[in-house]
């Protein structure tokens, strides 16, 4: 019983606070901060135990993976979903090639001129230049599959009666919600350094999903009011 008590008395100085791991991690990582420590348990990076009192605590293996993922963010760019996969597959005793630098976020596709584009859409020529004129598609010399997705959309919602007009206060409710994210994202986006660079990017999508979710709550509680039962 004395043995496990002072084993138990050992583990729990070895594992430290917030402040702490700061302080040994600043050194390498000078922007830092708490919020970003926060950050990264959400994104799965590290899961501190937790006092009764709610207070993080990080073990040595936490501060040595929280080590290894913000190098990896900072010298190789590398989104933090890639970092904690290859995080998971160190733990489980793998040995995992080193991610790569992903060349860029947007995953490349097919190109489509106009007339493949109007062809895969199966869209007629004058709801392509109804959504250009009313500024829901930009002209190009080619175009890519979001492109092709938007545009069969739009023949769909035509189809009922919804044409691009209708369409563009989606697009300029967009626009705001992009000021929103912005704003968000500002005290990372006013930093210069890599990490933070990066863990905006990583986090911006996440809120673009988010409002995605609280737009279509709304729109099925809106339309629950309208249809029958």
């Amino acid at each position: 019983m004395a043995a496990a008590a002072a084993a138990d008395g050992a583990a729990g100085r070895a594992l430290l606070s917030i402040g702490q791991v700061l302080s040994k991690l600043s050194g390498d990582f000078p922007a830092l901060t708490s919020s970003k420590l926060r950050f990264l348990e959400v994104q799965g990076i590290v899961s501190p135990q937790r006092t009764a009192a709610g207070y993080r605590k990080f073990s040595p293996s936490d501060l040595e993976r929280l080590r290894l993922a913000l190098t990896l963010q900072r010298d190789h760019y590398l989104p933090l979903g890639v970092i904690r996969d290859y995080l998971d597959d160190l733990d489980a005793g793998k040995s995992p090639d080193m991610p790569q630098v992903p060349t860029s976020i947007h995953p490349s596709g097919r190109s489509y001129a106009r007339t493949d584009l109007l062809e895969a859409a199966g869209a007629a020529p004058q709801l392509l230049n109804d959504a250009f004129s009313l500024g829901l598609m930009t002209p190009a010399e080619s175009y890519d599959d979001r492109a092709v997705a938007l545009l069969r959309a739009l023949v769909a919602l035509e189809r009922h009666g919804i044409d691009p007009r209708h369409v563009r206060t989606l697009r300029q409710s967009a626009e705001r919600e992009a000021a929103l994210v912005e704003a968000a994202l500002s005290p990372l986006l006013r930093r210069s350094d890599p990490s933070s660079r990066a863990a905006a990017s990583e986090l911006g999508p996440q809120l673009a999903d988010r409002l995605d979710e609280v737009r279509s709550i709304f729109v099925r509680d809106a339309l629950a009011r309208i249809l029958p039962d």
